[in-house]
C-alpha cells in the first residue's frame, strides 16, 4: 500500500494538469529504507510528448547525486497519461527500474466516467504489474 500525504497527492495531480497535454513526470523522494514519500521533485519531460515521457539524462544524474547526498531514495516515480487510463503501458514496464518504488500514474483523461483524473499506484518488479491501494493522509 502507498501512504501519501494530501499535500504530495495534490502536487502530483497539479503537475499532471499543468503539463497537459504533454505527459508530466517526476519523483517523490524519501529517507532511504523508510518507504515514506516526503520530497516532491517534479522533472521535465525531455520528450515533451502527449504519449511518452523521458527523464533528461543530465537531470536524472543530478537527481541521483542529490538523493545520495541526502541519504534518500525514489519512493514514488510518477507520470501522467493524457489520453488513456492510469495503467502502465509496455514502455512504462520496460522503464520501471526501481523495484522498491511505487509507480504512480495520473490520468488526465476521463476514461472511466469517474471524473477528470485517476490516481493509481503500482509495484512493477521483473515486468510484473501489481496495483496497490493508495491511502491519503494529512501527515505522516
Amino acid at each position: 500500500m502507498l501512504t501519501i500525504t494530501q499535500a504530495l497527492y495534490d502536487q502530483i495531480v497539479a503537475h499532471a494538469r499543468q503539463d497537459h497535454p504533454d505527459e508530466a513526470c517526476g519523483v517523490v523522494a524519501g529517507p532511504a529504507g523508510t518507504d515514506r514519500p516526503e520530497r516532491f521533485v517534479p522533472m521535465l519531460n525531455a520528450a515533451r510528448s502527449p504519449t511518452f515521457y523521458e527523464f533528461d539524462s543530465k537531470d536524472l544524474l543530478k537527481l541521483y547525486r542529490d538523493l545520495d547526498d541526502r541519504d534518500e531514495e525514489p519512493v514514488i516515480v510518477y507520470h501522467s497519461h493524457t489520453a488513456t487510463q492510469a495503467y502502465p503501458s509496455r514502455t512504462d514496464v520496460t522503464y520501471a527500474n526501481e523495484p522498491g518504488a511505487h509507480y504512480v500514474l495520473v490520468s488526465t483523461a476521463d476514461e472511466d466516467g469517474l471524473g477528470e483524473f485517476q490516481f493509481r499506484s503500482y509495484r512493477i518488479v521483473d515486468g510484473v504489474i501489481t496495483e496497490e491501494e493508495v491511502q491519503v493522509v494529512e501527515a505522516h
